[in-house]
């Protein structure tokens, strides 16, 4: 399968990185959305929070993800990566990143419906620090992707 996109490999490669960005976009907000939903909680602000938090899923986040990983896994498919070819370990650990953040992205979303249930129990502090996740993770990838290290 390697080089099967041809032509197409930029274009695909730069469709995957903005969709990227958007995916981080709202893996960055919402972790700031559940603080202060969670700061609200049992009042009638939180239905805001709720309906904020659902819209950011539904227009953002779910599809920007689902899109991420189709082209990603069409350029790794590009570079060899189910040909076993050799000198991809960074891609390997590319890949074992975003998926820390693809179930990072899935608790986040979980902790939005407990919320919306009324169930808030993580501290203030820890789950702003769980917010800054992302923010490792795309340092990690970034490095990972333009440095290519192993």
């Amino acid at each position: 399968m390697t080089g099967f996109l041809g032509n197409a490999y930029l274009w695909v490669k730069a469709f995957h990185i903005i969709f990227v960005i958007f995916w981080m976009a709202g893996l960055f907000l919402l972790p700031r959305y559940l603080v202060h939903h969670q700061e609200v909680l049992g009042t009638p602000e939180a239905a805001a929070w709720e309906k904020r938090e659902a819209l950011l899923r539904r227009m953002i986040l779910t599809p920007s993800m689902a899109i991420v990983w189709l082209l990603g896994l069409s350029l790794a498919a590009n570079v060899g990566l189910f040909d076993g070819q050799p000198g991809l370990g960074w891609l390997h650990a590319k890949l074992l990143l975003v998926v820390a953040l693809s179930a990072y992205h899935g608790w986040a979303v979980g902790y939005a419906r407990k919320l919306a249930h009324g169930v808030g129990n993580i501290a203030q502090r820890r789950l702003r620090m769980l917010g800054e996740v992302p923010a490792l993770a795309v340092i990690l990838i970034v490095i990972l992707a333009v440095v290519k290290p192993f």
